[in-house]
């Protein structure tokens, strides 16, 4: 990979790499990969079109993202004409965003902490996104009770809660652990997963998610399509492990 960037911030080295044989874009936060996305933008993380899909199955309007990284979620939806807001911690995410990724002008985007920023700020939104990744773990305090219960007071009626979290093996109970939290605030809360895959990304979707059906590939990149559709064919909703 090729080096275009890197910069020493508050939360880490973020470093900006293109692929030599695709062109294609890696957002890097101390050696640890945040997004990847193709020239135009586009995801090539089967979480985040994942995400995406479920959002679009829910026709979720307005959009509130809590992490940034590449923001490509975000660039996504403003093409389907969603209302998207991210919340960061680090001002250098929002700038390198915009600079690499094509992160659009017209996304509002707020430096603060996400918990400080709900409590902040009453706003509604149709679905709460969770995508905000310390290494590779979800901070402590975007985990808890008190974090959960003020996404569910920031959400429209029928609104949707979706986390990303990140498994290292079958063994890893973090999404269980993320997914029983859910439940003491929502009454229906899935979760899908890929089991067997080491270093993955599991979602758990707590809210109007009754509903959900298996995510598809709707919006297809510059490269990895095959890849990525066999990602999300290979997800399912299984039941959590109580804890």
């Amino acid at each position: 990979m090729i080096p275009l960037e890197r910069r020493e911030t508050c939360y880490g080295t973020v470093t900006i790499f293109r692929r030599k044989l695709t062109g294609a874009l890696v957002y890097d936060l101390s050696g640890s990969p945040q997004s990847e996305a193709d020239q135009s933008g586009i995801s090539l993380a089967s979480y985040v079109h994942a995400i995406y899909d479920f959002l679009l199955q829910n026709d979720a309007r307005s959009v509130l993202m809590i992490g940034c990284g590449g923001g490509t979620l975000g660039t996504m939806l403003v093409r389907v004409a969603r209302k998207v807001a991210i919340v960061d911690v680090n001002p250098d995410a929002f700038d390198l965003a915009k600079r690499y990724f094509g992160l659009p002008l017209g996304i509002a985007c707020h430096l603060a902490d996400g918990r400080d920023y709900l409590l902040a700020h009453s706003e509604r939104y149709d679905a709460i996104v969770l995508d905000a990744f310390h290494g590779d773990h979800v901070p402590a305090h975007l985990r808890t009770l008190a974090f959960l219960r003020l996404v569910f007071a920031r959400l429209e009626h029928r609104g949707m809660f979706l986390a990303n979290v990140h498994v290292k093996d079958d063994a890893d109970r973090t999404p269980d652990q993320v997914a029983q939290a859910a439940a003491n605030i929502w009454q229906d809360v899935r979760l899908l997963d890929a089991t067997g895959y080491c270093n993955r990304n599991a979602i758990v979707a707590a809210g109007n998610v009754q509903r959900l059906r298996k995510p598809a590939l709707r919006l297809r990149p510059n490269e990895s399509v095959n890849e990525i559709a066999h990602e999300l064919n290979t997800s399912h909703f299984r039941p959590w492990r109580v804890l």
